[in-house]
């Protein structure tokens, strides 16, 4: 029973199921998930200690080192296919918004609570990508439907904190202090990965209402910078349209 939990708790930090399991032994020859198991912890062979006390699996696998990499359906895809794309940049994003997290000393507890609540949402999202229709079982879409609901949440969030914050009539700078700084940086991640979401999306392949959360996310997080900036009572830069300048000193 140690061994299972311990592979269930592996499989599980990965996003996979039993099908990931028999893609990855599907010319083994074993026709029984109990010998699928034995297969497994043989692999990683660190499942326990000298001491008696269960390991944790190590954390390289080596069946990505061809190239390829498995999605949730058990598909394997080369890393340059545009689903890794997708996953690498909302990894990305939710990295940002986690350094941004540390950075702001200033966050209000229910502020920290919502970015919080955005990066386990980020972990949704690249189930969803990672999980493309065209080799997905309905168990699959099942599992990894993402709630049109969550983008009304964000938009209530945005409205709340813009209550807060001076009428908007300029462009912005991303500036406003270290803190607002941060979030400007997040903001335009998530703009990218919104980019590398939309051929998923065009092409059938992930729930539209993904790219419409990460389409709305970019302004919350575009709100969250403003809003720090005040809480750090920093100066926003506005844009200004440049104008040369006149030195009569010039040659």
């Amino acid at each position: 029973m140690a061994m299972s939990r311990e592979l269930y708790w592996f499989l599980w930090r990965r996003n996979t199921r039993y099908q990931f399991i028999t893609s990855i032994f599907k010319n083994t020859g074993h026709t029984h998930f109990k010998s699928k198991i034995f297969c497994v912890t043989n692999q990683f062979r660190q499942f326990s200690r000298e001491d008696g006390m269960p390991a944790g699996p190590k954390i390289y696998t080596r069946t990505g080192d061809g190239g390829k990499s498995s999605l949730f359906t058990g598909e394997r895809r080369p890393k340059d296919d545009m689903v890794f794309e997708a996953l690498g940049s909302t990894d990305e994003l939710s990295c940002n918004i986690g350094l941004a997290r540390v950075i702001a000393k200033g966050l209000t507890g229910q502020l920290d609570a919502q970015l919080e609540k955005i990066q386990c949402i980020l972990q949704d999202i690249g189930s969803a990508v990672a999980t493309p229709k065209s080799s997905a079982r309905e168990a699959h879409l099942r599992r990894t439907e993402f709630s049109p609901e969550l983008v009304d949440e964000l938009e209530e969030w945005i409205d709340k904190h813009t209550k807060h914050l001076p009428p908007l009539k300029n462009f912005i700078l991303p500036s406003g202090g270290q803190s607002s700084a941060y979030f400007h940086v997040a903001r335009a991640v998530c703009r990218r990965a919104e980019r590398r979401v939309y051929p998923l999306i065009s092409a059938g392949e992930v729930d539209p209402v993904v790219l419409k959360y990460l389409n709305r996310l970019s302004d919350y997080l575009f709100t969250v910078a403003r809003l720090t900036a005040k809480i750090d009572g920093k100066e926003e830069k506005i844009y200004r349209k440049p104008r040369p300048e006149r030195n009569s000193d010039s040659v």
